[in-house]
């Protein structure tokens, strides 16, 4: 995998434990450590989510790597 596949995939993980430390405990770690709904936090956020966006394509390049 590429540099921008493996910092990408940290980083949506890193979105993914905020997600279960929010659903299972209520604690959002994000607003805690930056500001509920700040400018850097809204920033991380947008990070994450565009990350998660770009993994979508490792889908087709695993399909077609395997083949």
């Amino acid at each position: 995998m590429k540099w921008s596949d493996n910092t990408t995939l940290t980083i949506v993980i890193i979105g993914a434990i905020n997600w279960l430390l929010v659903g299972i405990f209520r604690f959002d770690l994000v607003a805690f450590l930056f500001g509920n709904l700040s400018w850097l936090s809204r920033i991380i956020y947008t990070v994450v989510g565009l990350c998660g966006l770009y993994l979508i394509s490792m889908y087709g390049r695993i399909r077609s790597s395997a083949e």
